[in-house]
């Protein structure tokens, strides 16, 4: 008997358990329903925003909203080539000054970095919108952008071959990339040797010993004629140009020339 009666305690006692769990249940679930209707719809409605989903649906979410920065819209594809829909049709669009080297100086490797894919993209698209222009046979629009865009890349080219070689100078103490000396060779033409690897002893290598680093002696004078001839080319094409714009002058007296 008493084993019976105890036996209808514990089963007394673990259906008390269970009802108290389904009850507790049954709230929270009512407190997520009335906490999901506090939120606007927009904010987990898959059909206005498809690439976007809550924290609470997915829990990889936290992880894609803290992604790096992009350079470029995903939602954008082919439509990059091109330029702003704004600006079709028009004769001239508005665009800034190229970037100066001083300007560049100024700014970070990264950023830089990132520049150089603005820039990048912005001369796809330009050159694009050149391409169009002549199968159309139009005008393109301020065709000018393109130099500035190109003239900002080349500084910035230049700007990275500084810091390249201000840091090669402290840790190597040599300021080309490739070690080399500056040599002259049998026709006295001075150019830059860049030093190379050989598997034997340069006293050894047939290859290295038929190069000549000199100059002989019954070069020189050609040289000298070599120089005279360079100066002779240069004051004729100067006095081809002075003469050039004398004449226009003449035939075009309201016309603007540049001083040189």
């Amino acid at each position: 008997m008493a084993s019976s009666s105890s036996a209808g305690r514990v089963l007394t006692l673990c259906k008390q358990f269970q009802n108290v769990f389904r009850i507790s249940s049954a709230i929270n679930t009512q407190k997520c329903a009335a906490n999901l209707t506090k939120f606007p719809s927009h904010l987990y409605s898959r059909e206005k925003s498809p690439l976007v989903a809550p924290c609470w649906l997915s829990p990889s979410s936290s992880v894609g909203q803290s992604r790096a920065l992009h350079t470029s819209i995903i939602r954008r594809g082919l439509e990059e080539f091109f330029d702003f829909p704004n600006n079709w049709g028009e004769t001239t669009v508005k665009s800034g000054a190229p970037w100066t080297a001083k300007q560049l100086r100024t700014k970070s490797n990264e950023e830089l970095h990132k520049l150089w894919y603005v820039l990048l993209k912005e001369k796809n698209m330009l050159l694009t919108l050149e391409q169009e222009a002549k199968r159309q046979k139009v005008q393109m629009p301020s065709p000018e952008r393109i130099k500035k865009v190109e003239r900002s890349m080349i500084r910035m080219e230049s700007v990275v071959s500084e810091r390249e070689t201000a840091l090669r100078l402290l840790q190597t103490g040599q300021e080309k990339g490739r070690p080399g000396d500056w040599r002259r060779n049998t026709f006295g033409h001075v150019y830059w040797y860049r030093f190379k690897e050989y598997a034997i002893p340069w006293y050894m290598n047939k290859r290295y010993k038929r190069k000549r680093f000199y100059t002989p002696k019954f070069v020189e004078p050609h040289i000298r004629l070599r120089l005279e001839k360079h100066l002779r080319e240069k004051y004729r094409k100067a006095n081809l140009e002075k003469e050039t714009r004398a004449k226009l002058l003449k035939k075009f007296p309201q016309m603007k020339i540049p001083a040189s």
